[in-house]
């Protein structure tokens, strides 16, 4: 037993490691990475990974992620944000919880884009010196990222060659082996012929024990895990020289050595099974490792890609820039040296005219002379002449130089204009941020203080905090009690702001009506708050309009000023009001105090097509063309509306008023179409029975106004919790606000408060109502356009 496992050659020491190498590659890496902790260096999230996140956890995470925290090192490119903007989700008819889900999704997922969005807009504002910062930051980062991915392109490298390596020993290996196989074959069926072979067999087994101390060397350079391997060929090598040895014992018998070759050609077979297995094993692992070296070179090419298009947008910047600001100064500089040519120019013709009128005297003093002096009046001719020649000469530089002076003009304002240009580019940028907000936006003003406000009060309930999250933005209310109640906005107006800095806030708003899309901004308030003040103001005096004149006012400038490239407007206004429940048209010129709806024999239904737009039957709308044309419209709605006189108010607002604007543009050169609506509505206060002291038809107006104003609350709760049914038609007010609350428009809502201490109770009302609000999430607003491809 003992000799014949000495005549059998040892097998291969690959195969006891069968149960470590056939794990592939890729799989082994990861199994040390978990051991180890996972990879050190963090790599950039793909923009598809974040939102696969997002799905999953969107309903735990949308709070955190909005009221402040990181949700994790999220990176964004043009690409993304486009796909992300341009997603179209796929809705389902009657499912509308899952509607609701896929929205709350995207929300979710564009609530981060947002936040990403307003940091970097933060950090823009911070100035060069950040910026600086920022871009060193990045630089490293791309640097950083470079040298890991040459790193892993090294390793993988490493790799690729080591299993090459150890492919080509195998290969050796199997040539060999099969050798021996025909070798042992051919020993079999001659003596003589298997004492050649032997002796060539022996050969290549000096062969292979050479090849086994090239192994050996090898195993020893690579890990110390392979010792182990290096030992078993030691132990091959030995067992070869005792089958050596062994083989020229037996020579001498035949039959024996017929034996031999037997057992050592099963031997040979075997081990000639187990190097197929092991070659097989190697080349799983050598594709593996080839699919992985791929895949790494994939992400070396994006990151590269990424890191190209980053350095070459800021390259474009800082060239821009620098162009920009080398063109101004180069401008600036021909203005002042042709201003100062044009001086020297100007005083060299002065100079030039007291010479000519100093010989015009001289000539004038001659005329006595001249016929004693006829020789000298030739001379003086030709002076006269000479000088009319230079003054000549000198008009026509100065003529020349001022023609360069206005070309030189032309192209500071034609730079002027490029800088205007840029401004108007960031304010359409900062507008599509508005846009992926998706919610309604809420400012809160105050109204001034009045004489009668304090007449018995010492110490404010208004108070405004100067912390840097909330500066602007947020109010505190303090009741008698000292409790404070903290509110946060979009924008908060203090007493002291004017009709002039309210309308800058909101100017870009209505600028998005000529652009196409639908446009909703609404006062409310108690009575008294300054609601009408804060929409209407007094018109008559030009810094106390209010919203609605300066709004109309810049849409005609803005409109007039398009014609140039190519656009044309159309504009047709229309104005009601809601009284009790009751529409009534403020423009009909037919209107009977016996009708109900302002006008006999018509019916005002509220509709509203597939595309969001909302139509009134029966309603008087008026084509307009000019600003005035829409202030006498104002000044007739204006005595027209319904108004009354109550305790809080002398002239409080008993009606909802609505003013509709709808724009249709044509660009004859693109052929595009927009159609826009300027919705611009008053509400009429809300109030209490006890302090409005409201009897009669006054006491059926409040109960009115409540009533709406309540289902207002109703349809904006509805919202906040996402329920499946929002009840709009609760009220014709809802009704008519349904696609500025629940569809795809840009709305803003005025919360107007008054400081007065005695309506601190109804300000808190107002305050919470207008949170809620801003909590309130609505679909994300379109722009409406086509655009007709010429032939």
């Amino acid at each position: 037993m003992t000799s014949r496992n000495q005549n059998r050659p040892p097998r291969s020491p690959s195969s006891k490691k069968e149960g470590v190498e056939s794990i592939p590659l890729d799989k082994r890496r990861r199994i040390g990475m978990g051991r180890t902790g996972g990879a050190t260096n963090a790599e950039r999230k793909p923009f598809g990974s974040v939102n696969k996140k997002l799905d999953v956890a969107a309903t735990s995470d949308v709070g955190s992620c909005v009221e402040g925290s990181d949700c994790g090192n999220v990176e964004f490119t043009k690409e993304e944000i486009d796909a992300l903007v341009n997603e179209r989700l796929k809705m389902k008819k009657f499912d509308h919880k899952g509607n609701m889900e896929l929205v709350s999704e995207l929300n979710a997922r564009l609530k981060v884009c947002i936040k990403w969005f307003q940091k970097r807009d933060e950090a823009h504002v911070e100035g060069e010196g950040k910026l600086q910062k920022a871009l060193d930051a990045l630089e490293k980062k791309c640097a950083e990222t470079e040298a890991e991915m040459k790193n892993k392109e090294e390793r993988f490298s490493a790799t690729i060659s080591e299993l090459r390596q150890d492919n080509t020993c195998v290969q050796e290996r199997l040539v060999k082996e099969e050798s021996e196989k025909l070798d042992a074959i051919a020993c079999h069926r001659k003596e003589n012929e298997a004492r050649i072979a032997l002796e060539a067999l022996q050969a290549s087994l000096s062969k292979d024990l050479e090849k086994a101390q090239q192994d050996i060397l090898v195993a020893n350079q690579r890990a110390a895990s392979v010792d182990d391997m290096y030992k078993r060929l030691q132990e091959y090598n030995l067992s070869l020289q005792q089958y050596n040895s062994k083989l020229h014992s037996e020579l001498e018998v035949a039959r024996e050595s017929l034996k031999r070759v037997e057992k050592e050609k099963s031997t040979i077979m075997e081990n000639h099974s187990t190097l197929r297995g092991h070659y097989s094993s190697l080349q799983d692992q050598l594709n593996l490792a080839r699919t992985a070296q791929d895949e790494a070179l994939n992400q070396k090419d994006t990151l590269a890609n990424e890191v190209k298009c980053l350095r070459g947008e800021l390259q474009q910047v800082r060239e821009d820039r620098d162009r920009q600001v080398a063109q101004v100064q180069v401008l600036t500089s021909d203005v002042v040296k042709y201003k100062e040519s044009t001086s020297e120019s100007c005083a060299k013709l002065e100079y030039l005219m007291e010479k000519t009128k100093s010989l015009e005297e001289t000539c004038s003093s001659q005329r006595e002379q001249i016929r004693l002096l006829e020789h000298q009046l030739t001379a003086t001719n030709e002076k006269l002449k000479m000088s009319d020649l230079s003054s000549i000469q000198t008009r026509a530089e100065f003529e020349e130089q001022r023609r360069n002076v206005h070309d030189l003009q032309e192209r500071l304002a034609e730079t002027e204009y490029q800088l205007v240009e840029g401004e108007k580019l960031r304010k359409k940028l900062h507008n599509t941020i508005l846009e992926l907000k998706g919610n309604i936006r809420v400012f809160c003003r105050v109204r001034p203080v009045l004489p009668d406000d304090v007449a018995g009060s010492e110490q404010p309930v208004i108070s405004y905090p100067t912390s840097t999250e909330a500066l602007g933005r947020g109010i505190d209310v303090i009741q008698s009690a000292g409790q404070k109640y903290p509110f946060n906005f979009d924008k908060v107006f203090n007493h002291d702001a004017s009709q002039q800095e309210v309308f800058v806030e909101i100017s870009q708003l209505v600028q998005s009506a000529l652009d196409g899309y639908k446009v909703c901004i609404f006062a409310y308030g108690q009575t008294g708050s300054g609601k009408t003040y804060t929409m209407m103001g007094k018109p008559e005096a030009s810094e106390q309009k209010g919203l609605i004149p300066r709004s109309l006012e810049q849409i005609f400038q803005t409109s007039q000023s398009l014609i140039a490239q190519g656009w044309k407007y159309k504009m047709q206004a229309s104005m009601l009001e809601i009284y009790n429940e009751t529409i009534r048209d403020l423009l009909s010129t037919n209107k009977s105090s016996g009708a109900e709806n302002g006008a006999p024999g018509k019916q005002y239904t509220i509709k509203h097509d597939a595309n969001g737009n909302t139509n009134v039957t029966d309603l008087t709308i008026v084509d307009v063309c000019r600003i005035e044309e829409i202030s006498s419209l104002l000044r007739q709605a204006a005595q027209s509306r319904s108004v009354g006189k109550t305790q809080m108010n002398e002239q409080s607002s008993r009606s909802h008023f609505v003013f509709t604007l709808r724009i249709s543009g044509v660009n004859e050169g693109t052929e595009q179409q927009v159609q826009g609506v300027l919705n611009l509505i008053d509400l009429a206060g809300s109030e209490r029975l006890s302090r409005s002291g409201a009897t009669g038809d006054r006491l059926k107006e409040t109960q009115a106004i409540n009533r709406s104003l309540s289902s207002l609350s109703d349809v904006i709760f509805a919202l906040a919790k996402k329920e499946d049914h929002v009840p709009f038609r609760n009220s014709k007010l809802t009704y008519l606000l349904q696609p500025c609350l629940g569809g795809d428009s840009k709305t803003l809502m005025f919360v107007n408060i008054s400081p007065d201490p005695a309506s601190v109770g109804e300000s808190l009302c107002s305050l919470r109502f207008a949170a809620r609000v801003n909590a309130c999430e609505i679909g994300i607003p379109r722009r409406q356009m086509t655009a007709q491809m010429t032939s």
